[in-house]
């Protein structure tokens, strides 16, 4: 067990031998913090939390009363192999979050990245890759090796299927679910996901240009209009427009990534 002297552990915690406590750390009441725990420089855990399993903690991450980071995957084929969860930089980990560490078969690796927010009750599955600054709203539900891109927001209620990507700035309605990919600035609501449109509110929020957003309106037309695959359509965009706006090329760059998973298009 190495304790940062400047860490302050509430008496009534478990912290179990092998735990990395970094400096600052602030620990409270009734916490239990794994053998093969880190937590990076002034980690908070709010009282109740549970922090296990082979997983890392960044710094200036605060963890909620009741929270189970660490834990098991929730996979009937998982056997017991030596898996990580990775959290990153100043995430704020609300009451009842749940975030599981990965699976051998899927890579071994849950990872969440920096800066983001996630509220009560929302669950981060096995293996799934989440990027910088997400948003997962109370008991959004995030399946199994799904790959959420940079400034992503779930809305409450919703769950993405296992597999699924979905690109950087998307928003996902409240009450929604999520079977199929979902392209980089998509705005998608129904109870079974339908892509409306584009995530125009935060474009603007993130002080993207006029011209931009006015040329992934039109992109978003192309994609739109067309008998033929949704990837072919993608393609004569790529060769119509070109450099044209680096948000349309992330476009393009996204759908002829395919993960062999079907795209939510434009209805």
């Amino acid at each position: 067990m190495a304790i940062n002297p400047s860490a302050r552990i509430h008496p009534s915690s478990v912290i179990e031998e092998g735990a990395v406590i970094g400096p600052e750390c602030e620990i409270g009441p009734f916490c239990v913090v794994g053998p093969e725990v880190t937590l990076g420089a002034r980690v908070h855990l709010k009282s109740h939390a549970i922090v296990t399993g082979w997983t890392d903690i960044g710094d200036e991450t605060v963890i909620f009363p009741f929270a189970n980071i660490g834990d098991i995957p929730q996979d009937k084929k998982f056997a017991g192999e030596r898996t990580r969860l990775i959290v990153g930089k100043r995430n704020r980990i609300r009451e009842g979050v749940t975030m599981n560490t990965g699976t051998e078969g899927g890579g071994g690796v849950t990872k969440v990245g920096d800066d983001g927010l996630f509220l009560a009750n929302a669950h981060v599955a096995h293996d799934a890759i989440i990027g910088d600054r997400v948003i997962a709203v109370n008991n959004a539900s995030i399946g199994g090796h799904c790959i959420i891109e940079d400034d992503v927001l779930i809305g409450g209620l919703s769950g993405v299927h296992q597999f699924v990507r979905i690109g950087k700035g998307a928003i996902i309605g409240a009450v929604t679910m999520v079977t199929h990919d979902v392209i980089p600035y998509g705005l998608v609501h129904a109870p079974r996901g339908e892509l409306k449109g584009l995530n125009l509110v935060g474009l603007k929020r993130r002080g993207v240009s006029r011209e931009d957003i006015m040329a992934l309106r039109a992109a978003f037309q192309a994609l739109a209009q067309g008998e033929d695959a949704f990837q072919d359509r993608a393609r004569r965009l790529r060769d119509a427009d070109e450099g044209t706006s680096p948000y349309v090329d992330e476009i393009v760059a996204f759908v002829l990534g395919d993960s062999g998973r079907s795209f939510l298009t434009p209805g």
